[in-house]
């Protein structure tokens, strides 16, 4: 049996952001306001922001900004809920996508460097650590990785994406063995 929940994605809009607030304030210990994320999606043309739905509930969300050719992503989340269920995955393999159709080449984040979880759906997607940024979370003195992710439009990423793709639709649950090519 599958632990894949199967989610739609759409583009966040306004009457999303109760929902959003509400995976938010449960997921990080200082989160954006909702005035934030209504600024991302109404006025900020760099921005990219995105609901995965389930049976219409929203159980996560995830954001980028495009410049020329870098994506940096900017939130990801998933309802504590509903974690477990490969739903990151699905909002990160949607993210990687668009980046790439946008122009992107590269790609980078910065993930809280106790965040083991992050850290690893991230490394199956490409991504490595490149640095720390000390204190970067200061409320909680907490330092984070920098991860980057290169060459988005070459054939090895493509071929990653596609291997990742067919695991997701199959319902596989362990893809550790993605890391590796």
């Amino acid at each position: 049996m599958s632990d894949i929940l199967k989610v739609s994605i759409q583009p966040l809009v306004e009457s999303d952001l109760d929902e959003v607030m509400a995976i938010e304030k449960q997921t990080f210990k200082t989160y954006w306001p909702s005035t934030a994320f209504l600024n991302e999606i109404s006025n900020n043309r760099l921005a990219f922001y995105f609901a995965a739905r389930h049976e219409n509930v929203l159980v996560g969300y995830t954001g980028i900004w495009v410049v020329l050719d870098e994506a940096h992503i900017t939130t990801i989340a998933v309802h504590p809920e509903y974690r477990g269920k490969k739903i990151g995955d699905q909002l990160l393999f949607h993210l990687m996508t668009f980046a790439s159709s946008k122009g992107a080449r590269w790609a980078t984040l910065e993930v809280r460097e106790s965040n083991l979880s992050a850290q690893n759906l991230y490394k199956k997607y490409g991504f490595i650590s490149v640095g720390i940024r000390k204190n970067y979370y200061m409320e909680e003195s907490e330092n984070a990785v920098i991860m980057w992710a290169g060459n988005l439009r070459g054939e090895n990423f493509k071929l990653k994406l596609q291997k990742l793709k067919e695991s997701l639709e199959k319902g596989e649950s362990n893809l550790q063995e993605m890391q590796q090519t």
